[in-house]
């Protein structure tokens, strides 16, 4: 059950990503009225974010390219277009929470274990119930690591967009930073690495941790 709710908390996080994405662009006038909003798969689907959400229990989507959001509207404006997908992803997931709060009141789960433990499928269901409460578990978890994952500023998760735009004329240290980690894919390797080591817990879901555990306490 943990595994067929993290995997349906990774689509939708693609979609509710793809469309908080290209809404806010388009709203904001960085995008044409008439482009389409759907999801694209080709765009929005990054093959090592699968991988580490089949790993770590949370991955991430394609990364958009700082040269393509423009600036001539102002930072903010682009900024938003980079915050629009976790921040959607996260408030699902608060929404799943309220849900899981209120529709299984008996369940100690939200209390009891860390965002880690069920996105790497550690409970059993002395706390977290049944099979629906310890699916909708996973999903609400799902989005919550999605989300705060993505706000990490290294490419090419949302957060480096959030970092690079933070500057107005970014200097060469952070120019440095984006040809090694964005340019030559050493974030991806990074990454990737932190969903392997160490096994028993991954690197990658220690600031999902740090971040998602209090979220969860506070409907639980």
């Amino acid at each position: 059950m943990a595994f067929a709710g993290l995997l349906i908390a990774f689509l939708l996080a693609l979609v509710l990503r793809a469309y908080a994405i290209r809404i806010t662009a388009r709203s904001l006038g960085l995008t044409p009225a008439r482009e389409p909003v759907r999801p694209r798969p080709r765009e929005d689907i990054d093959p090592f974010g699968a991988v580490a959400a089949a790993i770590g229990g949370a991955g991430w989507g394609k990364s958009i390219d700082v040269d393509e959001v423009p600036r001539s509207h102002g930072r903010g404006r682009a900024a938003a277009v980079f915050a629009a997908g976790p921040l959607t992803v996260l408030a699902a997931s608060q929404i799943l929470f309220v849900t899981f709060r209120y529709v299984f009141p008996e369940s100690f789960a939200l209390a009891f274990y860390y965002p880690s433990e069920v996105l790497r499928g550690q409970f059993d269901g002395t706390y977290a119930g049944g099979y629906a409460t310890q699916f909708l578990l996973a999903v609400a978890v799902g989005l919550l690591g999605f989300g705060l994952l993505a706000l990490i500023p290294i490419p090419p998760l949302d957060g480096f967009g959030l970092l690079w735009l933070a500057f107005r004329h970014p200097g060469r240290g952070l120019q440095g930073y984006r040809l090694w980690l964005d340019g030559k894919n050493l974030g991806v390797v990074i990454l990737l690495a932190c969903c392997f080591f160490p096994l028993t817990s991954p690197l990658l879901l220690i600031p999902v941790d740090l971040l998602g555990t209090p979220l969860m306490r506070l409907w639980g």
